[in-house]
C-alpha cells in the first residue's frame, strides 16, 4: 500500500519562505528598512545561537509545552466526555447544547479576568485557559460524530447482541473517529495559540514568549523576530505531528 500523498515533503514548500528570507536580507542589507525596525537576520540568528548555547530557549521550550500540552489534556478529556454524553442523551443534549452555543460565542480572551479572579495569576490559570481553548473543538466534533452514528449500524448491533461495551468500541468510536481526530487536531493548534496568550496576558513566566515580552520591553528587535519564529516552527511542529499521528490512527480506515 502506497503513503498517503499528503504525508510526503514536498521540496517545493521551501521556495515561499526563501524568497522571503531573500527579500529580508536585501531590504536590511541595502538600507531599504530602518534596522531599529526591521532587524538584519545576522542579528536574529545571533540571538536565537546564543539562546541556544545559554540552554535559555530549551528552558523556555519545555515550560510552554509543558503547560500546552497539560491544558490541551484537560480540555480534550473533558470536550470528549460531554460531548459523548450530548449525543447519546437526547435529555442532555436539548438541556445542555443551547446554553453551549451561546457560552462559545465569549471570545476566548474574555475569560482571561474571569479566571483571573478565580484562580490567580499562576499556572493553575494558564492550564485552564488552554483547556477551555482545546475543550470546544473536540465538544463539538466528538458530538457530531458519535451522532452521526446511522440508526441502520445500531441496529446491526442489537442484531449480533453486542454489549454496551461493544457497541462502543465495535461501533461508535470507529465510526466516530475521523471527527473525533479532527476536533483533536484542531484543539492541538488552538492549545498552542492559548499557550502564547496565557503567557502573554498573565503573570511574566519562563516559555517561549519571554523573548517576545523581553524584546518588546527593550524595543530590541531582533528578539522580538527570533521570538516569532520560534513560536511559528513550534506551532507548525505541533500542526505536523498532530497531522502524522491522525493518519497513523486512522489508517485502518483507508486500508479497508
Amino acid at each position: 500500500m502506497s503513503s498517503n500523498p499528503s504525508s510526503r515533503f514536498d521540496p517545493r514548500g521551501l521556495a515561499l519562505p526563501g524568497l522571503v528570507l531573500a527579500l529580508w536580507w536585501a531590504a536590511t542589507h541595502f538600507g531599504l528598512a530602518d534596522t531599529r525596525i526591521v532587524a538584519p537576520p545576522a542579528e536574529v540568528l545571533a540571538v536565537a545561537l546564543h539562546d541556544v548555547a545559554s540552554g535559555e530557549l530549551l528552558d523556555g521550550l519545555l515550560a510552554s509545552l509543558g503547560r500546552d500540552l497539560a491544558g490541551f489534556a484537560l480540555g480534550s478529556a473533558a470536550g470528549l466526555l460531554l460531548g459523548a454524553l450530548l449525543a447519546v442523551s437526547g435529555l442532555a443534549d436539548r438541556l445542555v447544547s443551547p446554553t453551549l452555543h451561546a457560552v462559545k460565542q465569549v471570545a476566548l480572551f474574555a475569560w482571561i479576568p474571569l479566571i483571573s479572579v478565580w484562580l490567580g495569576q499562576d499556572e493553575a490559570a494558564r492550564v485552564l485557559f488552554i483547556g477551555l481553548a482545546a475543550f470546544y473543538p473536540v465538544l463539538f466534533n466528538s458530538h457530531e460524530g458519535i451522532r452521526s452514528v446511522t440508526r441502520e449500524l445500531a441496529e446491526v448491533t442489537r442484531v449480533f447482541r453486542f454489549t454496551a461495551r461493544q457497541r462502543i468500541t465495535r461501533l461508535i468510536l470507529p465510526a466516530a473517529a475521523p471527527q473525533i481526530f479532527a476536533g483533536l487536531h484542531l484543539a492541538l493548534i488552538y492549545s498552542w495559540l492559548a499557550t502564547i496568550g496565557a503567557e502573554y496576558f498573565f503573570k511574566a513566566t519562563p516559555g517561549v514568549s519571554t523573548p517576545l515580552l523581553d524584546g518588546r520591553a527593550d524595543f530590541d528587535m531582533a528578539r522580538v523576530l527570533y521570538g516569532m519564529v520560534v513560536v511559528g516552527l513550534v506551532g507548525a511542529a505541533l500542526n505536523a505531528i498532530a497531522s502524522r499521528l491522525e493518519q497513523r490512527s486512522l489508517k485502518w480506515r483507508r486500508s479497508r
